[in-house]
């Protein structure tokens, strides 16, 4: 190296030491100043947000069986609206038609998943969704995954029956009005609770028929109806996984066939049965299944039913399509392949890429587990939504054509039930 060459080095390096040492002193300054004061409003505390308004038919109640939570999401906007804490136990929620309140039996233990327990009905501010009032219920009632038979609310909005099991069985019936335990009915060999009227509540019993219990204007026990067996609980039962359609409430069996009884007379009138599946279907193995696995749409008499190729006693396995039929004619009118709804990890959505890249790799590339839970809005314009356990994420897809709209990702961790609200107008 020549002398001009060794002292035009020294001088680069000597500059980017001075370089070095000014940037060293300008942090260092930085970090010992008094901190500056940020350009950003003050949060008042004390506020808390509420509801614009009390119900929306395209608003969802999503319930998450691991956290004991109901979080409600909007299906148009994909925004997450609020949610419930409800205690211990799948939560499910029952609306009554004024709108005005939401009813929820919980279960808590004084040292969180022991000691001495409490089971309450709950109700809930429809707008502020805070709790305003609580019943005492017999600490007993029945906690199962299936959170929707758990509880009935009447026809009228008068009485709220929770369904229990020690293992005997019975129903609370609480007072809504004057928000009191109106009674304990007894329902040996029968259970949870399907509302068929003003003051009319029916349970299921182990022989295939039913119990329906009416009460008076204070609560207490006026009648009870024993029914004839309408399905063979030996050879073929039907899943407690029923759904109503006005004065009826469609049950399906095992094997996949429809049972529609009827409750607008003194007594329930049972309707032949029907089969979802033609010869061809059973050839192939289709059967009816999953978590939550029959939809219906009132108004136009749609019933949505969750199929999958399967063997024998399958029926609580995830499906991967829906079949839509039309109950008046018992016909089936379309079938929509389902898509993966999309994951969450702790509450939190897993997403990658581009919408594209993203939409592709939950179809083609992720393995599919298959959808457990399916509902339906009660508008003009019904959306399908379908869920799986343990995603933490919806499918909405348009109830009418089949398409796939978007996902929605909520901040559950599992998902065991899916509630849409009842059409203001309803009338039964």
């Amino acid at each position: 190296m020549s002398p001009q060459t060794a002292r035009s080095v020294r001088s680069q390096l000597r500059v980017r030491l001075r370089r070095r040492s000014a940037l060293l002193a300008l942090l260092g300054s930085a970090l010992l100043a008094p901190p500056i004061a940020a350009r950003v409003p003050i949060e008042p505390i004390g506020r808390v947000a509420v509801l614009d308004k009390p119900f929306d038919p395209h608003w969802l109640w999503a319930a998450d069986a691991l956290n004991a939570r109901l979080s409600l999401v909007d299906l148009d906007d994909s925004a997450f609206l609020g949610q419930l804490n409800t205690g211990w136990g799948v939560p499910a929620a029952l609306f009554p038609r004024s709108g005005k309140e939401i009813y929820v039996p919980e279960t808590y233990f004084s040292r969180g998943t022991r000691g001495e327990r409490t089971d309450v009905a709950t109700i809930y501010d429809a707008i502020s969704l805070a709790p305003v009032d609580e019943v005492i219920l017999p600490a007993k009632r029945g906690i199962n995954p299936l959170a929707t038979g758990n509880a009935a609310l009447s026809d009228d909005d008068r009485f709220l029956a929770v369904f229990n099991m020690t293992p005997a069985t019975s129903l609370s019936i609480v007072d809504l009005e004057t928000r009191s335990l109106a009674d304990e009915v007894s329902t040996p060999g029968c259970s949870l609770a399907y509302a068929v009227g003003a003051r009319r509540f029916a349970t299921l019993c182990a022989d295939g028929g039913l119990l329906i219990v009416e009460l008076d204007d204070a609560g207490r026990v006026s009648r009870r109806i024993r029914s004839e067996p309408f399905f063979d609980p030996e050879a073929d039962p039907v899943t407690e996984k029923a759904v109503r359609w006005g004065d009826r409430w469609v049950f399906v069996s095992f094997e996949g066939y429809a049972y529609i009884v009827d409750f607008s007379g003194d007594e329930p009138r049972f309707e032949p049965r029907w089969s979802l599946l033609s010869d061809e279907d059973r050839e192939q193995s289709w059967r009816i299944g999953g978590a939550q696995h029959l939809a219906l749409h009132e108004a136009s008499g749609r019933l949505f039913s969750l199929v999958h190729v399967g063997e024998v006693n399958t029926h609580k396995d995830a499906g991967t399509e829906v079949w839509v039929y039309d109950l008046a004619s018992h016909e089936r009118v379309q079938r929509i392949e389902l898509h993966n709804p999309g994951f969450t990890f702790m509450g939190y959505p897993i997403k990658f890429g581009a919408d594209w890249f993203y939409e592709f790799v939950l179809d083609h590339v992720v393995p599919r587990n298959g959808i457990d839970l399916i509902a339906v809005t009660q508008d003009d314009d019904p959306l399908l939504v379908t869920g799986a356990k343990f995603t933490g994420a919806v499918a909405v897809y348009d109830a009418r054509s089949g398409e796939l709209i978007r996902r929605i990702f909520t901040p559950n961790m599992s998902m065991l039930g899916l509630f849409t609200q009842p059409r203001r107008s309803a009338a039964h």
